[in-house]
């Protein structure tokens, strides 16, 4: 019995190694190499001359130039980005769960809506997404009307006003990007079975118990890899102003600047993990 045990065990890590073998060859051949070479770069003076590239050592000269002899470089664009995106992850994450929840309920013309949900990760590439909002066409007009700029300028702290208006100025296209989060929630919400529902019917449970004691407690797996997934993908946003100032200008300057921007990227994404996982062992705590 051990023994076929222990074929089943090789079958399996075969299986998962043949399906993730596509993208291990695709990040050998493509991606590991330009990679290790910016890391290079980072360090060196780069000119690209009609001989080929020449390459001078400099130490950690750009990356101190940039986290402290300039820092405008990095932090006068960085600062408001992440109060942007402080305030649009939950918001996203919010949006996909409640649209997600109401997609999986049974009631005419689902599918329909459930494709109209995910259209416009199809449809919506960098460059439409810039045009858009380059037209304000993704502002709601009844903020305007109200005239909430002067109300948050008068009301929030001094740091926050220009992100909050501006992540309404472009309130629609955030909503766009919730569409592979839908779907993820989707996913992980038809893993619940239909039998703890019925057994928490059965035993008096109100829909606002139902969600907070069962729906969310299953769902917090999936809100974790939604976490993931939105960071990842508002941090190449593009309106992102950091990834902009990634030129060919300077090739050595540029390579460091993305570092420090990738290590400020995972920071950012463990501490909004932490912070999940502590607000899901807290909530696994009350419900017990």
């Amino acid at each position: 019995m051990s023994f076929r045990r222990w074929i089943a065990r090789r079958a399996r890590m075969i299986e998962g190694s043949l399906f993730i073998a596509p993208w291990a060859f695709g990040f050998l051949a493509f991606v590991a190499f330009p990679l290790a070479y910016s890391l290079y770069m980072s360090f060196h003076q780069v000119r690209v001359t009609a001989t080929g590239i020449v390459t001078t050592p400099v130490g950690f000269l750009y990356y101190r130039e940039i986290l402290f002899a300039d820092g405008g470089l990095l932090y006068d664009d960085l600062f408001p980005f992440l109060r942007q995106a402080a305030l649009m992850i939950p918001i996203i994450l919010i949006f996909s769960l409640i649209a997600a929840i109401l997609l999986n309920v049974r009631f005419r013309g689902r599918m329909l809506f459930r494709v109209i949900f995910f259209l416009p990760v199809i449809f919506a590439s960098g460059q439409i997404i810039e045009e858009l909002i380059a037209q304000g066409e993704g502002r709601l007009a009844v903020l305007q009307e109200l005239r909430l700029e002067r109300y948050l300028s008068d009301y929030l702290p001094g740091g926050w006003g220009a992100p909050v208006l501006h992540v309404l100025d472009m309130f629609v296209i955030v909503l766009w990007y919730s569409g592979v989060q839908i779907l993820i929630f989707l996913a992980g919400r038809q893993t619940i079975s239909g039998s703890v529902y019925e057994a928490a019917r059965i035993d008096g449970a109100d829909p606002w118990s139902i969600f907070w004691k069962i729906t969310l407690p299953g769902l917090m797996p999936f809100m974790l890899l939604n976490l993931i997934y939105t960071v990842v993908d508002l941090f190449t946003f593009p309106t992102n102003p950091i990834i902009s100032k990634v030129t060919t200008e300077n090739y050595g300057v540029s390579s460091a600047l993305a570092w420090i921007y990738f290590a400020i990227v995972l920071a950012f994404l463990g501490l909004a993990v932490g912070l999940l996982g502590r607000i899901a062992r807290q909530s696994a705590a009350t419900t017990r």
